[in-house]
């Protein structure tokens, strides 16, 4: 039998050493994100919990406590019952006002934004990187600047206080995002393709529903993930051009928070709250992935 050389025996003992190191680390790092992760979900966890415990056990137990007994009486309140002011009808009618809200300015900004992005990429005319630029810096303009102004616009166009003049606000605000991600988009798709096309005939909406348009669809998750997520979530334009009726839930919660009298309701808070959140969450859940796929596939690139 012969003897392993030393050479061979370090070589392999080096090898353990550095195999159990890189497994060390690897649950170092499982540990760390573990605790980031436990630290993030926190607030929601209590949000859950607290919503599901009646006031009285809120009022004795601990915060991060597991409810004793479980009740929805609090979501039953928040969605139908709580008080926004002098009307106590929850959260449930701004709700669909969101969602009348929601659907078609992210419908219509979408469009509108994959028409620019492919006229501004494949279609060259002059001034067409000026306003480009001019469309990037509106997308960086502070919210508080354009109220007035808009305001003003709505007032002129007869839409003022008015579901479709807050579909307005959010298509004219949210043009600049859609054509930013689908003009970088659209720039890494060969133009000899519309060469080829336009050999063949092919006009500007032929080329842009038969070879673009199928093209696109990790672009178009990532506009509407993100178009839906800032209009859902926005308050400051929904608080300065609605009315009474046409609110959306995020002005609702606001006042279902700050208008009650008496005892404080934390349960209805926390569940008008996680009522409020839900379409976003569900759409980040749904297509999440999606979203860091498009992303990855060109919207951050030109």
């Amino acid at each position: 039998m012969t003897d392993i050389p030393l050479s061979t025996q370090t070589s392999v003992a080096g090898a353990d050493r550095k195999g159990w190191s890189t497994i060390a680390l690897r649950w170092l790092l499982f540990v760390m994100l573990g605790l980031f992760a436990l630290f993030y979900l926190m607030p929601l966890f209590v949000m859950v919990t607290t919503s599901l415990k009646s006031l009285e056990e809120i009022r004795t137990g601990s915060l991060i406590a597991l409810p004793r007994s479980v009740t929805l009486e609090a979501w039953r309140t928040a969605w139908s019952g709580a008080c926004t002011g002098i009307q106590c009808e929850g959260l449930r009618p701004y709700f669909w006002n969101s969602v009348l809200l929601a659907v078609p300015a992210v419908l219509i900004s979408t469009v509108l934004g994959a028409l620019n992005g492919y006229v501004i990429a494949q279609w060259r005319f002059k001034g067409a990187n000026i306003i480009f630029a001019l469309m990037l810096f509106g997308c960086f303009i502070p919210f508080q600047v354009v109220l007035l102004p808009m305001a003003r616009m709505l007032g002129i166009l007869g839409i003022a206080g008015t579901i479709p003049g807050l579909i307005f606000v959010h298509v004219i605000y949210g043009l600049g995002f859609t054509t930013l991600f689908f003009r970088n988009y659209y720039v890494t798709i060969p133009h000899e393709l519309v060469k080829a096309a336009k050999v063949d005939g092919a006009g500007f909406l032929r080329i842009f529903f038969a070879i673009f348009l199928p093209l696109s669809l990790p672009i178009i998750t990532v506009s509407v993930i993100w178009q839906f997520t800032q209009i859902w979530n926005d308050f400051l334009f929904g608080v300065s051009f609605s009315s009474a009726g046409t609110q959306p839930v995020t002005v609702a919660l606001n006042n279902i928070v700050n208008s009650t009298t008496g005892v404080k309701e934390y349960n209805v808070d926390m569940a008008a709250a996680i009522i409020a959140g839900l379409p976003t969450l569900f759409v980040y859940v749904l297509a999440g992935k999606y979203f860091i796929r498009g992303l990855t596939a060109g919207s951050v690139k030109g």
